[in-house]
């Protein structure tokens, strides 16, 4: 299982909400290069970027920030928030040097296009599915829609997607551990054959003893995100890596 300390940007700065409140913010650093720098040298091998402004907006808005991690580290990085039109995506691939994009709300209004893009980029892009309450949460997890998570990604089932990433927007930054309904919905997505990405709630080394144990049944669930465990210091990345290496 690969894990991928997260970085969520705001103004420039490394931040963290609470269940996606843009009004429940923590600010962890004034420089989120140097924060990439950290987590790479504590045995990341992949970096989770969210550009929190560019997902209400609807475009990327934080370039310099996220040229600032590309450049200051060896290791790859990927990037939701705002994605949705070709523009963006070519900009972060080709220009900033993203290796993998995660598109969100398009993939949920408009399928035709994301097929498309999937086509074009094969291998680069990862379906981003926030659900509040199993339902698919779009536009910087402002609205709700009346698809279901797991619907969702059975639609794009057989595209040539690097992942999935599915978060509980109930237990993001809430500190409170992944509850067993969650680790069920990543074990119904692993079904679509598509790798999944578990994001959200991971508080302790028992969350990632779950994860793994998960793993072992269905081994497309291969990958989790950790975020304000890391700043707050639940979770040491060094010992989380060690634990999943095992």
């Amino acid at each position: 299982m690969e894990l991928l300390p997260a970085i969520d940007l705001r103004d420039g700065k490394c931040v963290r909400l609470r269940q996606g409140d843009y009004d429940q913010e923590t600010i962890f650093g004034d420089n989120p290069a140097e924060m990439a720098a950290r987590w790479e040298s504590e045995g990341a091998s992949r970096l989770h970027l969210v550009d929190l402004d560019g997902a209400k907006v609807g475009r990327p808005v934080n370039l310099d920030a996220v040229r600032g991690i590309v450049e200051g580290v060896s290791i790859p990085c990927q990037l939701g928030g705002g994605i949705r039109d070709e523009a963006s995506i070519q900009l972060l691939l080709d220009d900033v040097g993203i290796q993998r994009v995660i598109v969100g709300t398009q993939a949920l209004k408009h399928p035709d296009w994301f097929r498309e893009m999937a086509e074009k980029y094969p291998g680069r892009l990862i379906l981003g599915v926030d659900a509040r309450d199993g339902m698919v949460a779009t536009e910087g997890w402002l609205e709700v829609s009346k698809t279901s998570a797991i619907e969702l990604t059975q639609k794009y089932a057989g595209l040539d997607l690097a992942a999935v990433i599915y978060t509980n927007i109930a237990n993001d930054g809430m500190m409170a551990g992944i509850d067993d309904g969650t680790l069920r919905d990543f074990a119904e997505l692993a079904k679509t054959g598509i790798p999944v990405i578990a994001s959200g709630g991971v508080t302790t080394l028992k969350d990632i003893e779950a994860l793994l144990e998960v793993e072992r049944q269905h081994p497309g669930v291969n990958g989790a995100i950790i975020g304000r465990a890391l700043y707050e210091g639940t979770i040491q990345l060094p010992e989380a890596v060690t634990l999943v290496q095992k």
